[in-house]
């Protein structure tokens, strides 16, 4: 329970990748808060442990200055941001207009940023860390999803900066991960055969758990990564197997 005593935030921490980083908070003894525009579907648990839901719209900068009050008047104290809210449906950038891609520069930036601000000064006043959920998207080409990769690029930059910039009082790091099976997994991949097929191109041979993302969150919010900011950490299964790797394999059997 390395985190007993600790309150963290989760933005978009209902569901996915959030609600796995929520539960691996739980069981590390935090106190969790997660905050999105809609409930859970079910309770977010772990142990006898539950986090509790906080309605806001975090693109409102009023709301989410409400949102982050509305903690510290019920617990007094506020030890770890986790900017996990994002994401954006495959759509390629002529088949969208300049205000879609902007929503989507919108929710995957500035509201990490909107909401690390509101957060700022308790974060200072506990020693606390941010930590940024970006992705692979934001590292390589991100064909269908191009503005989403750009924020999430963007983040990472911002990141780096803010590590800098809010030392030593608070630390900032960037957790990058690489697929994840989610409930939306079968949107992107298709069926049961489909995420496998995927999963097969990773080199650990499957794609994330929602918690094995949540347990390297909670590295980077714990003492044990006290010397750790400005970092980015990736989350990806060895990334993504290279072709020529196949390539190769064929021609050897032929």
């Amino acid at each position: 329970m390395e985190l007993d005593g600790r309150v963290a935030v989760v933005t978009g921490g209902t569901r996915g990748v959030g609600a796995g980083i929520a539960r691996a908070f739980l069981a590390a003894g935090a106190e969790v808060v997660v905050c999105a525009r809609r409930p859970p579907d079910a309770a977010l648990e772990a142990g006898r442990r539950t986090a509790r839901f906080e309605p806001a719209d975090l693109r409102d900068p009023a709301a989410a200055g409400e949102f982050i009050d509305r903690v510290i008047r019920r617990y007094g104290r506020l030890d770890t941001l986790v900017n996990n809210a994002g994401g954006t449906p495959y759509r390629l950038l002529g088949d969208a207009d300049a205000a879609r891609h902007a929503r989507v520069l919108e929710l995957n930036l500035l509201v990490p940023l909107t909401v690390s601000l509101a957060a700022y000064e308790h974060l200072r006043g506990a020693r606390g860390s941010v930590v940024m959920i970006g992705s692979v998207s934001g590292t390589r080409p991100s064909p269908g999803t191009a503005v989403y990769g750009a924020a999430k690029a963007g983040l990472e930059s911002l990141g780096r900066s803010m590590a800098v910039e809010w030392a030593p009082e608070v630390r900032v790091n960037t957790l990058v991960p690489g697929m994840v099976r989610t409930e939306r997994a079968p949107l992107h991949y298709g069926d049961e055969a489909g995420v496998a097929a995927v999963g097969r191109t990773v080199p650990l041979g499957r794609l994330a758990e929602p918690d094995e993302i949540g347990e390297a969150a909670v590295f980077l919010a714990s003492p044990r990564a006290a010397y750790v900011s400005g970092a980015s950490l990736l989350v990806h299964g060895g990334g993504e197997r290279p072709a020529f790797l196949d390539a190769a394999t064929v021609n050897k059997e032929d």
